[in-house]
């Protein structure tokens, strides 16, 4: 109960000091009301061309400013998302590039390998000519020591037999030479 008192008690002594102040330093009416009526004229003006003004364009930045953040929150989405589809796309490039390296491989292997046989097929077919070759001239030199050996076995048995021999009896035992020499 003190509590209204109390302020009761306040309002009285500003009401008291009030009327003082009043006494002592004189109170024009005429002036205090047209003093009340400017500052009345005053504030409409300032509220109505001053102070709505300034408060639609403090509500007009708000809005700005929250469209910002709405903007830049939805622009952090679509960036996550180019992220994730740039992530994606690399994933899948990089799947892409080794499958086409594994393919490679592939081709290249294959290609060794054929490249291989037909080295192997081209030195088998030098190996068989040299082998023929070889067989030829083998032949070859077996006919002339055979004809060497008939020629030195009839110079040989005409020196020994000291008898010159005629032409049918160096072919007969030139032939004969050469039978033994192939049996």
């Amino acid at each position: 109960m003190q509590t209204p008192i109390l302020f009761g008690s306040i309002g009285s002594d500003l009401s008291q000091m009030a009327q003082d102040t009043m006494v002592r330093f004189g109170v024009d009416w005429s002036h205090f009301i047209a003093q009340c009526i400017s500052f009345g004229i005053v504030a409409f003006l300032l509220q109505r061309y001053a102070y709505r003004p300034i408060l639609a364009v403090l509500e007009e930045r708000k809005k700005r400013i929250q469209e910002s953040l709405d903007n830049s929150e939805q622009i952090k989405q679509e960036l996550a998302t180019a992220q994730s589809k740039a992530h994606e796309i690399m994933v899948q490039a990089g799947q892409e590039a080794s499958k086409l390296i594994e393919e490679a491989r592939a081709a290249a292997a294959k290609v060794q390998e054929q490249e291989t046989q037909k080295a192997i097929a081209t030195a088998q077919s030098i190996v068989e000519k040299a082998r023929q070759a070889t067989q030829a001239e083998h032949a070859r030199m077996l006919t002339e020591l055979r004809r060497e050996v008939g020629r030195l076995v009839v110079a040989t048995t005409a020196k020994v037999t000291g008898k010159v021999l005629t032409m049918d009896d160096q072919k007969r035992l030139a032939e004969e030479t050469n039978r033994e020499l192939a049996a």
